[in-house]
């Protein structure tokens, strides 16, 4: 856990460079053996921050989903939760944006794929039952159009945040944007 709370910790330097296990263990001030002896490479301590944002986002996007009967009050919820979420934890940002993950396994990039296209599909699910009950033509067209530009925000609002060193936050004028895209 150390280990990797000190992983994230770096990555919350703005502009910080491609972290090194050798940079990583300086930190800790053990040896880089001490590290292999937790995991078996970088790869796999970003996996453990992967994990971590896994756990934490889906368990919040159940909560919401669970306890949200109106759906466009559960689709502000959990957009808001998310770049609430980036916010508090800038490190775990720049591995959601990718930043982090430049030059590091491509199966880090493909697992980061996946939990946005599985946060797309939480959206699509709420969005369907929104454009459902208002009587759309076709609610599941509508519904994967709307989740795809959302998740299309969140995933830009990260990346800026992350590339301006953390100063452009992700809840910026988020009413007004929300307003905009949810309609």
């Amino acid at each position: 856990m150390q280990i990797l709370q000190a992983l994230a910790t770096m990555l919350e330097q703005p502009g910080a460079e491609r972290i090194t296990t050798s940079a990583l263990a300086s930190r800790l001030d053990v040896s880089e053996a001490a590290l292999y002896r937790h995991f078996a490479s970088k790869a796999q301590m970003f996996e453990g921050l992967i994990e971590f944002i896994e756990q934490t986002v889906f368990t919040l996007v159940n909560q919401i989903t669970e306890r949200e009967t109106d759906p466009a009050v559960r689709t502000r919820k959990l957009v808001m939760m998310l770049l609430q979420f980036a916010e508090k934890n800038p490190g775990m940002t720049r591995v959601m944006a990718g930043d982090a993950l430049v030059f590091e396994n491509d199966r880090l990039q493909e697992r980061m794929n996946q939990f946005f296209d599985k946060l797309e599909a939480s959206l699509k699910q709420s969005l369907r039952e929104g454009a459902a009950s208002e009587g759309a033509a076709m609610p599941t067209v509508q519904a994967q159009v709307q989740a795809s530009v959302i998740v299309a925000f969140m995933m830009g609002r990260l990346q800026r945040f992350s590339r301006s060193g953390f100063k452009r936050l992700p809840s910026e004028h988020l009413d007004a944007s929300l307003g905009m895209l949810l309609g």
